[in-house]
């Protein structure tokens, strides 16, 4: 097998060579740690005086990076009108609503098109704070993906994106950019997200590759190309998070891709993650027969993430994306499409596609049965299907069917009952989390090269 060489360095870029860069990162990296968890900074413990020194130096290097980036010239004004106002205000909880409503990425999608952002902000999967932070990036945007989203999967808030450089709230876990992630005073109406493909593919290819290795899998020839391969992962990732991202406003229940103010069993979460990633993998076994490049290795990307990665990523308390993988394997565990004897895991490749694509049609029988269902009917209707694969924690009161749940109370009182790991891991799994931990910790920050 090739062996993929993911970097933690990050790509040369025109933007990351102007002098003001180092200077700006170097003057958020002092201010990051006088902020609180909220973003304001606390006067009797630390020293305010220095806190608008640094952000003059940042508020300067914007200013002078702003002249390379005369597409972000109205944003990068309205971040340096909204450091004022916050030094202005004795730093208290920030307010980078103008700012944000000035940032319009998806305005201007072209490919290699450089965006300095720099807002106070938390990083998903990263850092819970509001920190300033200062990101480099670049826009992934080839013509065949234009061409695609124009024509066939129409996504007008998608930005496809990689990594030039980054503050310390970007050396983690987190691989997307989320406006509602920015601190401001008031919610606005979002029109656009950024997906880090880099980080996704240089994560995907290392901890793929050594779960392969682990488990004694042998991979396709097109799979040991694309694990070989940055460039090809990147495209994969791209194509398959289009498809993804907008597949969420879509179907027989429409859902809220940021789950925001939603309330429900975390495995409603995890069908639907797990809908959107096998509606992408339906939709490219179709586009890999009219030739689009791209597809076949969406399809292993989407199978070999979901199988290996996601159920041993993270905690054991309502792991949504973790459980998704989990449905994955046991339904093509008891459908025979793998196997794991003596030690080693087996697939039956040529059954994988028939066989993805029927889970998908039972998560979809699911959602159009739903319309007719009560709310809570639905969530009851969803814990048996993924109970019909995924064995439920012993001690689960849902588990025990709708007798034992409090049905005639609010429906808080049915959430509250479902246990922090509902769906404890397999034996399988369980060793796989062991044999893995080391490179999945190791790809904290990661970013990929240009091509390897």
């Amino acid at each position: 097998m090739a062996t993929s060489t993911p970097v933690r360095a990050a790509t040369a870029a025109p933007t990351a060579a102007h002098p003001a860069w180092p200077r700006l990162k170097a003057a958020v990296a002092e201010l990051r740690p006088m902020q609180s968890a909220d973003g304001s900074i606390d006067a009797t413990a630390h020293d305010h005086d220095r806190a608008r020194e640094l952000v003059a130096e940042i508020t300067a290097a914007v200013g002078e990076l702003a002249d390379v980036l005369p597409h972000d010239a109205d944003y990068l004004q309205a971040v340096v009108r909204d450091f004022g106002r916050w030094v202005d205000a004795g730093f208290g909880v920030p307010d980078f609503l103008d700012a944000l409503l000035a940032f319009r990425p998806e305005r201007a999608r072209r490919d290699g098109l450089e965006h300095l952002v720099v807002f106070p902000m938390y990083t998903q999967n990263g850092n819970p704070g509001r920190n300033v932070e200062a990101v480099l990036i670049r826009v992934v945007w080839p013509e065949w993906l234009a061409e695609l989203e124009a024509t066939r999967y129409d996504n007008a808030m998608f930005v496809p994106i990689a990594f030039t450089d980054f503050t310390e709230g970007y050396d983690t876990d987190s691989a997307v950019l989320f406006p509602e992630t920015v601190a401001v005073r008031e919610v606005p109406r979002f029109t656009w997200g950024g997906i880090f493909c880099d980080r996704e593919a240089a994560r995907f290819r290392k901890v793929t590759e050594a779960a392969a290795d682990s488990l004694g899998l042998d991979l396709p020839e097109h799979a040991r190309e694309l694990l070989a391969s940055q460039e090809l992962t990147q495209d994969a990732f791209v194509l398959w998070d289009l498809i993804h991202d907008r597949t969420h406003s879509r179907g027989h229940l429409p859902f809220d891709p940021f789950m925001i103010k939603q309330r429900m069993p975390y495995w409603m979460y995890a069908l639907e993650e797990l809908r959107c990633d096998l509606t992408a993998f339906r939709e490219a076994v179709e586009l890999e027969k009219q030739g689009v490049p791209a597809a076949r290795g969406v399809q292993f990307a989407v199978l070999a993430d979901r199988l290996f990665r996601f159920p041993v990523t993270g905690g054991r308390v309502r792991n949504y994306d973790g459980l998704g993988g989990q449905l994955l394997f046991a339904y093509l565990h008891k459908a025979g499409v793998l196997e794991w004897h003596d030690g080693r895991l087996t697939i039956d490749w040529a059954r994988v596609p028939d066989a993805v694509i029927a889970l998908g049609d039972e998560v979809d029988e699911l959602y159009r049965q739903g319309v007719d269902r009560s709310r809570v009917a639905h969530w009851l209707a969803a814990y048996a299907l993924v109970t019909s694969y995924v064995p439920a924690n012993p001690g689960s009161t849902w588990a025990k069917g709708p007798d034992a749940l409090p049905l005639d109370g609010p429906p808080k009182g049915l959430v509250d009952a479902v246990l922090p790991d509902e769906f404890p891991l397999s034996m399988f799994y369980e060793g796989l989390r062991r044999r893995l931990a080391d490179v999945i910790a190791s790809t904290k920050g990661i970013v990929g090269g240009s091509a390897a």
